[in-house]
């Protein structure tokens, strides 16, 4: 549609509203319904949030530390915009109108807010002469639960979808074929394609791939399947959850990235050459290269919880050393490179909780870092299981460890803007303050009798 499609739409719509929303730093949508009238109002002069959007974490408790915003500044009204390109109809809410929204910031203003970063990030790459097509692929679990039935229980023996392993299962995937089937359907209806989409290893876990596109319309696409799959479910009596890590018994939720660089005219897969052994260009060997120089420094982009780094751990589907290879899943970065067409890398190291507008920012700065630095590929890739190839480095094990390195980073602060950093840093460091006065279930159960 135009814009002129799109505005009668809105205007036609029987609900006499409109759904609206953006990101916080966690990637969490926040929003709202406003009227047609305050729509109409705001679409073209700009609209405000709240900026405790900004200024809170997942469960709404207010940052001591933040600079952004805080009781120092009030939590003002923060001006922003309503980008009518991601307009989509909501199929599940009778189609109504949806609008995903981002700050105005202006150089005078920290740069927080998460798809205003992924459309810089973008554009650096467009003026380099590179168009970035990107896709994100989830894991999650599901449960039979409600949020009720789940606070009730404590969030402990929940029951799953379904029992036991049994990935890329046709026979589970019957049993629960209404789910899957308005999955795939409404979503696609919702403008977020699925190119495939099947149980994975675990406990009613499932495994969804987003078509590739522009990477602002995958960050837009990614963003909104975690939320529409978690409302799809609601409406089944289903819980999903995209934690990294739910048990220490079973595996954990990645949230993969795949990445290609093209000519600004979409003809050329500039990550291909033919005649290279690996049919890899140079490009894409700088690329990689910046990716795994940056990693230990730009990890808390790709694992921004506390969760995140149980999943990271050896033997559990998740990488744990700066590696990289063909077609190998234990690795860090994944080389598919089998044609033109498809050729493209997959950062494994992230995982389903993530914001996914900074995880793409992240691991498109990093190779861009590469490309423009011309950084040298030496590093061989690694052969067999990558998790016993540790010569080049392992990854953080710990969100304060990982923080503590993104803080410190200078090519990160060059690469991603110093309020940026600073905010996103202070957002971390609080997550671990959080962390650390828990007292947890293993800490009772391993003390409270015997010490």
């Amino acid at each position: 549609m135009d814009t002129k499609e799109i505005l009668a739409y809105v205007k036609n719509h029987a609900s006499g509203k409109v759904k609206i929303a953006l990101t916080d730093i966690d990637g969490v949508l926040r929003g709202k319904y406003i009227s047609v009238e305050k729509f109409l109002s705001v679409v073209d002069s700009g609209t405000s949030f709240c900026d405790v959007v900004f200024g809170w974490d997942s469960s709404d408790a207010a940052y001591d530390n933040g600079s952004y915003t805080g009781w120092h500044t009030g939590y003002p009204d923060a001006p922003s915009r309503l980008d009518l390109s991601t307009f989509r109809k909501i199929p599940w809410e009778n189609d109504l109108p949806f609008f995903l929204g981002e700050l105005i910031q202006n150089e005078n203003e920290p740069a927080v807010c998460p798809r205003q970063l992924l459309r810089k990030v973008s554009s650096d790459a467009l003026k380099a002469g590179l168009f970035p097509l990107f896709s994100q692929e989830f894991e999650w679990y599901n449960f039979s639960e409600t949020p009720q039935t789940a606070n009730e229980k404590k969030f402990s023996n929940l029951q799953p979808l379904t029992p036991g392993m049994f990935g890329y299962s046709i026979l589970r995937s019957s049993l629960q074929h209404d789910f899957m089937n308005d999955l795939f359907e409404l979503l696609h209806q919702f403008g977020i394609p699925i190119e495939g989409l099947h149980t994975e290893t675990g406990p009613g876990t499932y495994e969804a791939a987003i078509r590739y596109s522009e990477i602002l319309e995958a960050g837009d696409r990614a963003v909104l399947f975690k939320t529409a799959v978690k409302e799809i479910a609601y409406k089944q009596g289903i819980m999903a959850t995209f934690m990294a890590k739910i048990h220490e018994n079973l595996p954990g939720c990645g949230g993969h990235v795949h990445q290609s660089l093209w000519d600004p005219g979409q003809k050329k897969n500039l990550f291909y050459d033919e005649k290279d052994p690996l049919h890899m260009s140079e490009t894409m060997k700088q690329y990689v290269a910046g990716q795994l120089l940056l990693l230990p420094e730009i990890l808390p982009l790709f694992a921004p919880t506390i969760n995140s780094y149980k999943r990271l751990v050896e033997g559990a589907w998740a990488p744990t050393t700066l590696t990289w290879g063909m077609d190998n899943r234990t690795v860090a970065i994944r080389i598919l490179s089998g044609s033109k067409s498809a050729c493209r890398m997959e950062t494994r190291v992230i995982g389903s909780d993530v914001n996914p507008y900074l995880a793409m920012a992240g691991a498109l700065a990093a190779g861009l870092y590469g490309i423009k630095n011309k950084l040298r590929l030496d590093q061989p890739p690694s052969v067999g299981n990558g998790y016993q190839d540790s010569s080049y480095g392992r990854l953080p094990t710990t969100l304060d460890e990982a923080t503590k390195k993104m803080k410190q980073s200078v090519r990160v602060r060059e690469m991603l803007g110093e309020s940026f950093v600073d905010h996103f840093t202070r957002t971390r460091e609080w997550e671990w303050r959080q962390h650390l006065k828990s007292v947890t279930d293993w800490e009772l159960k391993r003390y409270f009798e015997i010490i």
